[in-house]
């Protein structure tokens, strides 16, 4: 069996998504993004089971996959999801002294998402997670293609 083109090119999607995530929160620093990206994917896992955060991490590329799963204590009981202001700040209190994180971090991070991942696969995940996932990683675009998987 290949090795799956994730593993071999892990860097230049890491470094791909990063950028994006970076531009679109408007960060100077690759750690600003790092820890704004971080902080939501700890406020989405927070509302998963270990079996469903699993099953949204087989969907992302290999560094983002790693990171999403980072760190968890899955004994941990899901949260439910709420309106998105709050998620927001919830972001923001993450390493509360390191974080910089923009109020656009969760879209941000989204539409770096949906810019390397593969369209079908992350939106039938979603459609398996709880109620409030799928509205938490949308995107609103007036061009769909700006959205395209733009590393295959």
């Amino acid at each position: 069996m290949p090795m799956p083109w994730t593993y071999r090119h892990a860097s230049k999607e890491w470094q791909a998504f990063l950028d994006d995530a970076k531009e679109r929160m408007c960060l100077e620093s690759d750690n600003m993004a790092y820890t704004a990206v971080d902080a939501v994917f700890l406020v989405f896992r927070r509302r998963l089971t270990a079996q469903q955060g699993l099953d949204f991490a087989a969907v992302l590329p290999s560094v983002l996959r790693a990171i999403f799963v980072n760190g968890w204590d899955v004994t941990e009981p899901p949260v439910p999801f709420s309106e998105r202001s709050k998620m927001v700040a919830e972001v923001k209190q993450v390493r509360r002294n390191h974080n910089l994180t923009p109020d656009n971090a969760i879209e941000a991070t989204a539409w770096a998402i949906r810019r390397c991942t593969n369209k079908r696969d992350f939106e039938r995940v979603l459609q398996e997670m709880p109620e409030g996932a799928a509205a938490f990683w949308h995107v609103d675009t007036d061009d769909p293609a700006e959205l395209e998987q733009r590393i295959i």
